[in-house]
C-alpha cells in the first residue's frame, strides 16, 4: 500500500497534516487577537510564549505538508468541476501555503528583532533568534505579521466556503476527499437532497 494521496482523495498523512494545521492555525488566532486585551502578568508571557510555540509548529507541519504535496501530488481534479474553479483552487492552495509559512517566518522575525528574551518551544528547548534587536525590521515584521493574518484568514474562509458550497449545493465529493473514513467519495448522483 503507497502512502502517496490516491487519485479520488487525499490520503491519511495529507488529511492529518491539513486538520492538525487548521487545529493550531485557529487557536493562534484566538491567542494572537486575545493578546492585547490581556493583562501583562506572568500569564501574559506564558500565553504569548504558547503563541509563538504553535507558530513554529505550523511552521515546522507547513514545510513537511508542502513537501508532503510534492511527494505524495494531489488526487485528480473533480471532472465535474469547471477549468476556472480548479485553476481558482489550485492558485488558492499555493497562495494558502505561501503565507501558512509567512506568518509565523515574520512573527519568528518580529520577535528576533524586538531583543526580548529567547523563547523556548514549549518550555523545552531554546530557538535562536533570526537577527539581534533592531527597531526598523521590528516594525516592518509587525506590519507584515498582521497583514499576512487578515489575508490569510480572507483565504482560509473563502477556502472553506467553497468546500461547503461543494458539498451542500453541488454535492461533488470535493469536501469528502479531505475528510477521514469513506474510501471513495459518494458520486453527486447519490447524495441526499
Amino acid at each position: 500500500m503507497s502512502l502517496r494521496n490516491p487519485a479520488d482523495r487525499w490520503g491519511a498523512v495529507s488529511q492529518f497534516l491539513h486538520w492538525t494545521i487548521a487545529v493550531a492555525i485557529l487557536a493562534m488566532a484566538v491567542i494572537g487577537l486575545s493578546l492585547d486585551s490581556l493583562p501583562k502578568s506572568p500569564s501574559y508571557f506564558w500565553v504569548f510564549n504558547l503563541h509563538k510555540s504553535l507558530g513554529l509548529t505550523v511552521l515546522a507541519l507547513a514545510a513537511v505538508r508542502l513537501a508532503w504535496r510534492l511527494y505524495a501530488g494531489a488526487p485528480t481534479p473533480i471532472a465535474s468541476i469547471p477549468d476556472w474553479q480548479r485553476w481558482l483552487a489550485r492558485v488558492t492552495h499555493w497562495l494558502l501555503y505561501g503565507l501558512i509559512i509567512a506568518m509565523p517566518l515574520s512573527g519568528w522575525l518580529f520577535d528576533s528583532a524586538s531583543g526580548l528574551r529567547p523563547l523556548r518551544w514549549f518550555n523545552l528547548f531554546q530557538v535562536p533568534k533570526l537577527i539581534g534587536p533592531n527597531t526598523g525590521v521590528r516594525e516592518i515584521a509587525r506590519d507584515a505579521h498582521g497583514w499576512i493574518f487578515w489575508v490569510l484568514a480572507l483565504l482560509i474562509v473563502m477556502h472553506a466556503g467553497a468546500a461547503l458550497y461543494h458539498h451542500y449545493f453541488v454535492g461533488d465529493g470535493t469536501l469528502r476527499r479531505m475528510l477521514p473514513g469513506r474510501r471513495t467519495p459518494l458520486p453527486s448522483s447519490n447524495r441526499n437532497p
